[in-house]
């Protein structure tokens, strides 16, 4: 029988899972702080709704370099198309009658129909799709990682210089107005870091599941203090923690890696909301 050390010696020497725990690493930390801004100002469901549009990215690229021999990552097309449908969010949100939720909505849905729309016309491979679907650490190549560490660093220096002016349109708008602040700006700023965000984690979380880690451990955190910033860092404690216990125990069970980060972070939610109680 393998014992728990040497298996954890196993899994931390093996390539595949190094560049897994690397990524995660990051996603452990720059989900949790997008997430921050992004629930206290009931706005959760923005990753999901990216993350669909993300898949549709993905799939131009595959099928881009399935007929047109185009030798790059599905993650940089993903990328560009996410941030495009940001800024339109934000433009729909803004200049339009809309109700709040409902930009949201047709974005969530309209991504994931263009997606399988791209998928069938351009006949692409089902087992590559998955692993953006469902998410594969199998998949995640050294591409990944530096792709998955600059835009963590482009994220957090974001962050680090905007964070007031992010803490005032989140919990005052009107005094962030009349203080000189350009709100519609700094939502936009918000809004395309989740779509960073979003395409970062979605190798490893996949379309479906990427959106629990803006979400999971925000949640937590809330549930354990009423301090803002005591809660970013909370966060993104238990988020390291979702991610490398998740893939610990995906390792060891043989379950898909997303689905078992999701699950840890659910079970650590519950237990900070039995100690926050």
């Amino acid at each position: 029988m393998v014992m728990p050390l040497d298996m954890f010696s196993e899994i931390v020497t093996t390539p595949f899972m190094q560049r897994a725990i690397l990524v995660g690493m990051c996603i452990g930390v720059v989900g949790p702080l997008i997430g921050s801004f992004l629930v206290h100002r009931e706005m959760a469901l923005i990753g999901e709704a990216l993350a669909h549009t993300a898949f549709a990215g993905v799939a131009i690229g595959i099928v881009a370099g399935t007929q047109m021999d185009w030798g790059g990552s599905p993650l940089f097309v993903a990328l560009a198309v996410v941030i495009l449908a940001a800024l339109g969010l934000q433009y729909l949100s803004t200049h339009t009658d809309a109700y709040g939720d409902v930009p949201l909505a047709i974005l969530l849905t309209g991504g994931f129909a263009l997606g399988i729309a791209v998928i069938t016309w351009g006949v692409a491979f089902t087992a590559q799709i998955g692993q953006y679907l469902y998410g594969s650490i199998l998949a995640v190549s050294w591409t990944s990682v530096y792709l998955m560490f600059a835009l963590s660093v482009v994220v957090i220096s974001i962050v680090l210089v905007t964070h007031k002016q992010l803490l005032m349109i989140t919990f005052d708008r009107e005094v962030a107005r009349a203080s000189g602040i350009r709100v519609a700006a700094y939502d936009t700023i918000l809004i395309v870091m989740t779509a960073i965000v979003v395409v970062g984690a979605m190798q490893m979380l996949g379309a479906i599941l990427v959106a629990a880690m803006l979400v999971v451990p925000v949640a937590a955190a809330m549930s354990l203090t009423a301090s803002f910033y005591r809660s970013i860092w909370l966060s993104i404690g238990v988020g390291e923690l979702m991610v490398l216990l998740g893939i610990f125990l995906s390792y060891v069970f043989d379950i898909a890696t997303g689905a078992m980060i999701v699950l840890v972070g659910i079970g650590l939610y519950l237990v900070a909301l039995a100690i926050g109680r």
